[in-house]
């Protein structure tokens, strides 16, 4: 089914895990699909294995994000779905935490997903869809995860707020929020035995969730189907949040 068709796509972190399996669903459904990351040779391999353009971009930082703007403008003109998905998780207790991992998290994860929506907003087309990568941490308050559960209910908040503003231009504007996902970033904060049965008690249906069922969320709110659907956080985390 290509209902997708000729639709832009612009996926930020496209290069692994949830934004890489977005990239792939979203171009088997028809649309022409950019995928961002920092890394320059994990771009470019990804965008080889799934066939669509790779551009590199540190979403912490407003220079890279307006010259990826300027760069989409120029091959493409015109953007119909926009998945903010760059985001980076780190552990450390309040009393503990240093600065520059505050300023680390924060930099990528809200700041950089602020302005990657803000900057991008003149070039959506009306009617566009706008998905924003959140997560259940916003809703579970996990222990030694403070700024990062802040920095996506942060997220959050922006999403609402950003439906409201764009909805004269019926641009749609929501939030996916996964619970754990067994993708390269659980490998990153050091998933073990004991930390993923940990995460497995936390989850009602006692196992991990997929890229792909994320991504299939990611590619409903793209569609047409959610034509109704703005300023909404949905969950896909196996009743982690209940």
């Amino acid at each position: 089914m290509k209902n997708l068709k000729d639709k832009v796509a612009v996926i930020t972190g496209g290069n692994s895990g949830i934004g890489y399996a977005a990239a792939k669903k979203l171009k088997e459904t028809g649309a022409n699909v950019i995928i961002t990351g920092r890394r320059k040779e994990a771009v470019e391999k990804a965008a080889a294995e799934l066939d669509v353009t790779g551009l590199i971009a540190d979403q912490s930082k407003l220079a890279d994000i307006e010259n990826l703007v300027s760069k989409v403008k120029e091959q493409v003109g015109k953007v119909d779905i926009l998945l903010v998905n760059a985001g980076i998780t780190k552990f450390s207790t309040i009393e503990q935490i240093a600065e520059s991992q505050f300023d680390e998290m924060m930099n990528v994860n809200f700041k950089g997903a602020y302005f990657t929506l803000s900057r991008f907003i003149p070039l959506l087309n009306d009617g566009a869809s706008v998905i924003m990568l959140s997560s259940t941490s916003a809703t579970i308050s996990p222990q030694s995860a403070s700024v990062y559960a802040a920095s996506k209910a942060a997220i959050n908040a922006v999403v609402k707020i950003a439906a409201l503003e764009l909805a004269s231009r019926k641009i749609r504007v929501n939030a996916v929020s996964p619970g754990p996902i067994a993708t390269e970033i659980m490998n990153k904060i050091g998933l073990d035995e004991a930390l993923e049965n940990q995460l497995l008690q936390s989850v009602p249906m006692r196992r991990m969730g997929k890229a792909e069922e994320v991504a299939g969320m990611i590619y409903y709110l793209a569609s047409e189907e959610a034509s109704f659907m703005t300023g909404a956080n949905f969950l896909v985390d196996g009743g982690q949040s209940i």
